[in-house]
């Protein structure tokens, strides 16, 4: 096409636009070419090709780097600008064409652009701003013409004001869409216009007139599609997406392939209408409305597995929910409707209603001759929150799968729209998709849009105009689409499809739909949305439209269609009738996550052991305490290195921390081939900065170690990763992911026990009732940090209570203790593990435990904060061996236990308040009358140990004690079981009473003076107050230990010292005599008083600006110079920590509880700069 004679049409343009186009963005050198042209410098007729094609500022930066690599290359107009010259525009050849008359914006100012224009040359400024103006359109058309889209089948929501025509009908976009080309009026619409890059509308075509422009973006954009795309950054991206929507025919469908759909559709609505014949007055969740579902579904299904994908997890609410079963997953129908009569399971299990089942099933996908899993996930009415933990089964498998790009394995969320835009577990689950410990690498959305929500109108849902507006933060596509038009339904989902499995990452389908029937099937819409249900009413379903259409397009006869119809009906009556034989069924058949081969063949009752070799935590030891290799030029924190040394110096001791006894856990379990995965906040350091599992490099960005990876070259993966700032999307990944095989451990640590409540429903809903409800086992644990020590209602109790209160053992109900397996009896009838141990060695083998055993339960783990340094929480490595195992219950095993008789006081407690017992029995003298038990493992309730140690001390009052308040922690729980046991002692009268906080609506107090008084009252209401003669052991003890302190501190600062003067005399003999002797400080002149000591000659030292020399120390400041001169000698350091720094372990009740605000949360300071500053 010669476009220099083409006859092209005019637009009429605002002066305001024009001033815009002429004038934008002026500091771009692309865009100053162009307002000198427009000023008229240049004629444009003697270089036409640089007008026609620089309409945008690509072309003409791209014509500067044509110019900057060879300015021969370019016209000699654009080569005299490009160079800065003044050129004279009357040498140029004249343009063929008659020019054009100059236009009013001619004669425009240029004074603000570059170079030395003068005057306007004479141009056609009416063609180059005609091009600029349909750039814009088609841009705004692009970026907002989904406001303008015909979404809604019901035609209540949808834009006003189409006042713009093409031959006398009304153009979809509305002012919203156009905005400052609203006013535009066209009046040749036959004009020619070059399109640009940035459109695919003219498929191969380059020119189009302004009519076919309108149209193509008329049918692409505001059709029964919008698409929302503009936000991604990525040109490819964007580009791709149009591609799809934009070029001519992408959106046709074969014969074929339109028959296929409608069988689809028939078979979805056909199950609703026979569900409905059958069971009028039940519930059922149908999907009338939103037909299209089952259609959108299987193609989503057809085109991944086209890709590569093996296994598809779906995530659903109750809507539609047994149409997914019946017509997605094959699910026997006779099964889905024996649900709807009152049959007896024959297995174990409390079940839930049929609309919240889960299943598994392997079928054909016939569209491409391959199998397929897919996996319909049980979900409560907590609609959202099975989200992450979709996302985290799917994880699983793709880490099982070795499927590290995610193409055997999608996730897919189908939402509803008042949940996916009004519950934050929404936003907290899409925001894992692109972290690397988390993401799946892209899932695919699908919204059942009712606009509304059970009986809110969106306009008092929500205030984003689309539901899907949360997904934006993602930058990824979201498609609208009228639920109403099958084919632009099917398409969205196959170029979802497409688009997951291209670029993984996550897509949105958003299908605007209604609800034929409310909320449910017994529900009366009218109350609330009359006229909403008035059109509903009057409305034919999506099928016999869809049905009508193609007989209209001569695809289908309607006997075709009726012969399907047909079909399906009698495919249920068969089902029905089937469906009447079935007197009972099991829950197992509704399993999400079978484990088949995991429970063949094993014994359920069976306790292994959980002990190992020495030799094995030996070597796992030294590794765990070793810095990286030396090959890998680690530069490793000072601080990290003496972590590491006392590390070692307890593999020396052979004692295990808390920190080294996990540590072992972790190694001895990736040893055996258990995939370990340790999650949550902060935990590769660990919130107390205790853990420090992965190691970073101090000079290298993302270069770290983590030494549990490389223990043996065959064993299993150990992962620990931080996480997001979200406990509830993050514990139901873990859980997702927990529940995918039974050989991971998977762990999820909170920052501290206190934030665990805003999981509460993944916790009610999941992990307590899961296999209660859905037969679902899970090995997850819990670490909730938990502890009174001072820190306020926040950063103290992890509600032991709220999780004792959710188990489902009998408190009326006592054991029989003869029996062999009681133990292993009592944990496989629990729903779950409730722990608070108090040792590194129970750690561990409660960690082992939960692998060891024949059956899967969550373990809630209440961690400890002050005893992962507590020098009396330590466990000698005899502990760990083969011999020994978890203890349910410590007795006590001191002089107490070698006179029974002679104990007054048995007490019972758990957790940290253990060690204060420990403290305040010794500081009273009690050690021989007060005996302490402590329970490790509060639920299952440890009848047998109990009992063998109320036997045991047959005069000995019973208390509970315990450091949370009285209507929480344990005593609710213990209460009624130790009753329950006293009553089956013979003979046995006594009671248990309680000692403790008195009942509080918070967990903890905020006042220091508050939290050590109401410690003092429990302390003193067990063991009495502190006579005279307890008063004046101790204060002798405390000073006993400062003259020890004060003693060894001398000796190391006498030795370093000398050791300093002998280096600084070697390195004096050895400099110039020339050289100028150093100045000295007035703090250094001054007489140092005489001390009983020799002083070694020392030279004048130069003294730093950060460490100014001080004046000779006195007795109160020879520590702190002890430490300086120390400094360098790691042994000194070492010796006086030990001595000096160490904590006095009896010390008078006014100063034994320091002020700790901090201390539980402060970062590793083992070796601060100044070890006496404690």
């Amino acid at each position: 096409m010669n476009l220099s004679n083409a006859k092209l049409g005019h637009v009429i343009f605002s002066k305001s636009l024009g001033y815009e186009y002429g004038c934008h963005n002026k500091t771009r050198r692309s865009l100053q070419v162009a307002a000198t042209i427009f000023a008229g410098q240049i004629n444009p007729g003697a270089y036409f090709d640089s007008l026609a094609n620089g309409s945008n500022a690509v072309y003409i930066d791209r014509l500067y780097s044509k110019w900057w690599k060879n300015p021969s290359s370019v016209d000699e107009s654009w080569d005299a600008y490009f160079k800065g010259k003044s050129r004279d525009f009357s040498t140029l050849s004249k343009p063929k064409k008659k020019e054009s008359k100059p236009t009013a914006n001619a004669s425009r100012s240029v004074s603000a652009t570059a170079g030395t224009a003068t005057a306007a040359p004479n141009a056609d400024w009416k063609y180059i701003d005609d091009h600029l103006a349909v750039q814009a359109i088609i841009r705004a058309y692009q970026t907002r013409g989904h406001l303008a889209a015909d979404l809604d089948p019901l035609e209540i929501v949808g834009p006003t004001g189409h006042y713009l025509s093409i031959d006398d009908r009304k153009l979809q976009a509305t002012r919203a869409v156009l905005r400052q080309h609203y006013s535009y009026s066209f009046n040749d619409l036959n004009a020619l216009f070059k399109l640009p890059i940035s459109t695919l509308i003219g498929g191969n075509e380059q020119f189009l007139p302004l009519k076919e422009i309108l149209e193509r973006l008329e049918r692409v954009y505001c059709g029964h599609i919008g698409v929302e795309y503009m936000m991604i950054t990525s040109f490819f991206k964007s580009n791709w997406i149009r591609e799809h929507f934009e070029k001519p025919g992408s959106m046709n469908f074969t014969a074929d392939e339109k028959k296929l759909i409608l069988e689809r559709l028939t078979r979805s609505t056909g199950f609703e209408n026979f569900l409905a014949k059958k069971f009028s007055s039940e519930k059922r969740f149908g999907l009338e409305g939103c037909d299209i579902m089952i259609p959108v579904l299987k193609e989503i299904i057809d085109q991944s597995v086209k890709s590569g994908v093996e296994s598809v997890y779906i995530g659903m609410a109750h809507r539609g929910r047994l149409n997914v079963l019946a017509n997605i997953c094959r699910k026997p129908i006779k099964d889905i409707l024996s649900q709807f009569r009152t049959l007896k399971a024959r297995d174990w299990g409390s079940g839930d209603v049929k609309y919240h089942l889960g299943v598994f099933s392997d079928r054909l996908n016939r569209f491409n001759n391959k199998n397929v899993r897919i996996t319909v996930v049980a979900n409560p009415s907590h609609l959202e929150f099975v989200n992450p933990v979709v996302l985290g089964k799917a994880r699983a498998e793709m880490y099982h799968r070795g499927d590290y790009r995610g193409n055997k394995v999608l996730p897919i969320m189908m939402h509803g729209d008042a949940s996916f835009c009004g519950q934050g577990v929404v936003y907290e689950s899409i925001h894992l998709s692109d972290l690397p410990a988390y993401t799946t690498h892209g899932s695919i959305h699908v919204v059942v849009n009712n606009q509304v929500g059970f009986t809110t109108d969106p306009r008092f849902s929500r205030s984003s105009r689309y539901c899907t507006d949360v997904a934006r933060v993602l930058s990824v596509p979201i498609f609208h689409v009228n639920a109403d038009d099958p084919e632009a339904c099917v398409h969205c989902a196959r170029v979802a499809a497409k688009w997951r499995a291209k670029f993984h990452k996550d897509v949105v389908i958003d299908i605007v739909g209604y609800r034929r029937n409310g909320h449910n099937e017994a529900d009366e819409p009218m109350f609330t949305q009359p006229l909403m249900y008035q059109r509903i009413r009057k409305m034919k379903p999506c099928t016999i439209k869809y049905a009508d259409r193609l007989v209209k397009a001569g695809v289908i006869k309607m006997e075709d269609y009726t012969a399907m119809v047909s079909k399906y009906e009698k495919l249920c009556n068969d089902a029905f009738k089937e469906s009447k034989k079935i007197k009972t069924f099991k829950n197992s058949h509704w399993l999400d996550s079978p484990w088949s081969a995991f429970f063949q063949g094993r014994d359920r009752l069976k306790m292994c052991p959980t002990g190992v070799n020495l030799k094995v935590i030996e070597h796992i030891g030294n590794v765990y305490s070793s810095p990286p290799p030396p090959e890998q030029k680690f530069d490793l924190h000072r601080g990290i290195m003496r972590i590491l040394a006392m590390r070692k110096k307890m593999m020396e001791e052979c004692m295990a921390d808390w920190s080294l006894g996990e540590a072992l856990a972790f190694g001895t379990l990736v040893k055996d081939g258990i995939h370990v995965r340790l999650s949550g906040q902060d935990v590769e350091r660990g919130t107390f900065s205790h853990r420090h599992h992965v190691l970073h490099h101090q000079s290298k960005d993302r270069q770290s170690y983590n030494s549990l990876q490389f223990l043996y070259p065959d064993q299993a993966e150990y992962f620990v990763c931080n996480s997001s700032l979200s406990e509830c999307a993050v514990m139901g990944f873990d859980l997702g992911f927990s529940m995918a095989n039974p050989r991971t451990l998977v762990i999820w640590e909170a920052q501290f026990g206190d934030f665990v409540n805003t999981a509460q429903p993944i916790i009610d809903q999941f992990l307590a009732s899961g296999e209660t409800k859905w037969v679902r086992q899970s090995g997850l644990v819990l670490f909730l940090p938990h502890g009174m020590e001072g820190m306020g209602p926040e950063h103290s109790s992890g509600r032991i209570e709220r999780f004792l209160q959710l188990s489902d053992d009998d408190q009326d109900c006592f054991p029989d203790l003869s029996d062999p397996d009681f133990v292993a009896r009592q944990l496989l009838a629990v729903n779950w593990f409730i722990t608070n141990v108090t040792t590194p060695a129970n750690l561990f083998h409660a960690l082992r435990r939960q692998v060891a055993l024949g059956f899967r339960k969550p373990l809630i783990n209440f961690t400890p904060k002050s005893l992962l340094r507590h020098p009396l929480a330590r466990s000698p490595f005899q502990d760990f061996d083969e011999c020994s195992s978890f203890q349910r219950c410590i007795p006590e095993t001191g002089k107490a236990a070698a006179s029974p008789d002679c104990v007054e006081k048995l007490i019972f407690c758990s957790g940290k308040v253990y060690y204060d017992l420990l403290r305040e029995r010794e500081d009273h003298q009690q050690e021989e009358t007060v005996a302490i038990a402590r329970l490790e493992q509060l639920c299952p309730f440890p009848y047998d140990a109990v009992v063998t140690e109320i036997e045991k001390y047959k005069a000995a009052e019973l208390i509970w004690l315990q450091e949370e308040h009285k209507n929480q922690g344990g005593w609710p729980y213990v209460k009624p079981r130790f009753d329950t046991t006293l009553l089956n002692i013979d003979n046995e009268k006594r009671c248990i009473v309680y000692r403790g906080r008195l009942p509080n609506s918070a967990s903890a107090t905020g006042n220091k003076v508050q939290h050590y008084h109401e410690y003092r009252e429990y302390m003193t209401s067990v063991f009495g107050g502190l006579t005279d003669a307890n008063k004046a052991r101790l204060k002798a003890i405390k000073n006993e230990k400062q003259k020890s302190a004060k003693h060894k501190s001398e000796a190391s600062l006498a030795k370093a010292k000398s050791k300093q003067a002998a280096k600084k005399a070697t390195s004096s003999s050895e400099k110039p005599s020339a050289k100028e002797p150093k100045k000295v400080s007035s703090n250094e002149t001054k007489q140092a008083p005489p001390t009983d000591e020799p002083k070694p000659t020392e030279e004048p030292k130069k003294v730093s600006p950060k460490e100014p020399k001080q004046a000779a120390p006195t007795d109160e400041a020879k520590p702190k110079r002890a430490a300086k001169a120390s400094e360098k000698l790691p042994k000194t350091i070492n010796i006086v920590r030990e001595v000096v720094i160490k904590p006095v372990k009896f010390p008078s009740p006014t100063k034994k509880h320091r002020n700790d605000e901090d201390s539980a949360a402060k970062t590793t300071k083992e070796a601060p700069d100044d070890p006496f500053e404690k």
